[in-house]
């Protein structure tokens, strides 16, 4: 996948995002990426991106025919970015799976082979 959006945005390193968080603050949507802690750093690196909230006036379910309310929506730049982000995350979790049951396949041939030489070894005693 190409990640334009978070490229037009200038984040760099895709290969090492971990996770990121969205939280809002007022008007606004904070879209905060966290990366890969490298050997040596005690807090993983982040980058912070602000994204302006759009408001529209909803008409009101009230008495009043000509009342209406004020919403606010998310960017939808702010949605296609968590789009892409959740691609590389999801992608990351997929690798971090494959990895964890490759290794657990290891550690039970480890575990049957062994079994196997104790089994041998006990039946040349017997000899």
């Amino acid at each position: 996948m190409e990640y334009t959006m978070l490229k037009s945005l200038g984040v760099k390193d895709l290969d090492h995002v971990e996770r990121y968080s969205v939280r809002t603050e007022g008007n606004s949507d904070v879209l905060k990426i966290y990366y890969e802690k490298k050997k040596g750093q005690l807090f993983h690196k982040s980058e912070k991106f602000k994204f302006a909230r759009s408001s529209r006036g909803v008409r009101s379910f009230s008495a009043d025919p000509n009342a209406y309310n004020e919403i606010s929506e998310v960017s939808p730049m702010l949605t296609k970015v968590m789009a892409e982000l959740d691609d590389i995350v999801e992608h990351e979790h997929r690798e971090q799976d494959a990895k964890a049951r490759i290794l657990a396949d290891l550690r039970h041939l480890e575990k049957v082979v062994q079994h196997k030489i104790e089994e041998i070894e006990a039946q040349l005693d017997r000899l």
